[in-house]
């Protein structure tokens, strides 16, 4: 017996909700080093390595500064792992079905690789925004330490733009 049918909307949404727990738990347990990397990315001669990274920061901002941009984290890559696993299982049967049971199973990687990458772009979409504020919030001194205090900041300065300017890089990536 199964909890479910495949291809039914409850296996999409058991599905999305892997991808809720598998990446945004993942990539908010190690908000503490990619808070140290992105600030080696942009101030190499301030954060020299990942232990001096960590020391820095202790220094600066105490234990609750290792967590800043947590929020924006946990709600970007649940966004993205969402829509990552649940558009997968979604492209994976809409091409098999387009190509046919025969054909699906011929091509099969290929069939992966397209809805791989095609639930990717979506993918990608839902963590743009909270990818834009957390490397703000990490990366630029007094710019905000909150989500609360970031997006609403970021949309008045530069509009909508400002949450998309990272998608095509992480298009790319």
């Amino acid at each position: 017996e199964y909890s479910c049918e495949y291809g039914s909307l409850k296996f999409y949404a058991l599905c999305g909700v892997g991808g809720v727990l598998s990446c945004g738990l993942t990539h908010t347990a190690v908000v503490p080093l990619d808070l140290v990397k992105c600030r080696m990315q942009v101030d190499p001669q301030k954060y020299k390595g990942i232990f001096n990274g960590f020391s820095v920061t202790l220094k600066e901002d105490g234990v609750r500064g290792l967590a800043k941009g947590w929020a924006p984290t946990f709600i970007g890559y649940s966004m993205q792992g969402l829509c990552k696993f649940g558009f997968y299982e979604v492209f994976k049967i809409l091409y098999g079905n387009m190509l046919g049971e025969e054909n699906a199973y011929l091509w099969r990687t290929s069939l992966y690789l397209a809805a791989s990458a095609s639930a990717e772009f979506f993918a990608d979409i839902a963590l743009a925004p909270m990818e834009a504020a957390k490397v703000r919030i990490q990366t630029q001194p007094g710019y905000a330490n909150t989500l609360r205090q970031a997006a609403p900041k970021m949309f008045g300065e530069e509009g909508i733009w400002a949450f998309y300017k990272g998608v095509a890089p992480l298009w790319m990536r």
